[in-house]
């Protein structure tokens, strides 16, 4: 499995950024992807996922209504709106998958990761 993340780069403070995960070596059609990330000094934080088999799409709280994650099946690819950033939403974001979303709530159980993108909310 192969997962390269783009897209993260400097917004300012209620902008927003939208990043990708190109999967090869699984079909998306079967496997749950999501996002994971990690701020300076901080444990990994599950904050999206979407699993298109089992019609389940998960976001953590401090996400909910901000972010909407969404999946090209045809083209194995995940995509993560991120609006009305915030400050803290500063981190690398690592693309994930799964056989299930509920890994995702405990992030070091995650079998396979992409390299990560970095996301600086800062004015």
């Amino acid at each position: 499995v192969q997962l390269q993340a783009s897209g993260g780069g400097l917004v300012q403070p209620g902008g927003s950024l939208r990043v990708s995960c190109a999967a090869s070596g699984i079909n998306l059609k079967y496997s749950a992807i999501g996002w994971v990330r990690q701020a300076p000094g901080k444990e990994l934080e599950g904050v999206s996922c979407v699993n298109s088999f089992g019609g389940v799409t998960w976001y953590a709280d401090s996400v909910k209504g901000r972010f909407t994650i969404s999946g090209d099946n045809e083209r194995n690819i995940a995509y993560l709106q991120m609006n009305s950033l915030k400050p803290e939403d500063t981190a690398v974001y690592y693309c994930a998958v799964d056989p299930s979303c509920s890994s995702f709530f405990y992030p070091d159980t995650i079998g396979d990761w992409g390299q990560g993108t970095q996301v600086t909310v800062s004015s």
